[in-house]
């Protein structure tokens, strides 16, 4: 299951350095499957779809950070435990009921990002 930043957010970014895929970003900016990962040029996503690793995407949210959940692996494969839960001061990172996964898919995409 990936990680979601719920609205309770108060912007203070301690999250996103954190976050070992880059799959933390600041409200309103663009992200990209290559940041804080081994990905380049043309990609095909585990779901079959086919990307540029460098094109930017459009936010998820305007206001607060976000996690990009075909980034997210829960720190599996880095950390015992969500280091943007771990530091968040007001535990607004919470598992994301839209994005159940389990372990084995987390640590699949965790080797897909980084070509492990």
């Amino acid at each position: 299951m990936a990680i979601v930043i719920t609205d309770e957010c108060i912007n203070c970014g301690a999250c996103e350095p954190e976050c070992p895929n880059t799959a933390i970003y600041e409200g309103a900016d663009d992200w990209r499957y290559k940041d804080g990962t081994s990905l380049s040029g043309k990609i095909i996503l585990p779901d079959g779809t086919e990307v540029d690793a460098e094109d930017a995407q459009n936010p998820i949210s305007d206001e607060i950070y976000y996690i990009v959940p075909g980034k997210c692996t829960e720190c599996k494969g880095f950390h015992d435990e969500p280091q943007c839960a771990a530091v968040c001061p007001v535990d607004c990172c919470v598992p994301d009921d839209n994005h159940v996964e389990d372990e084995e898919t987390l640590l699949a995409r965790q080797a897909f990002l980084h070509n492990e």
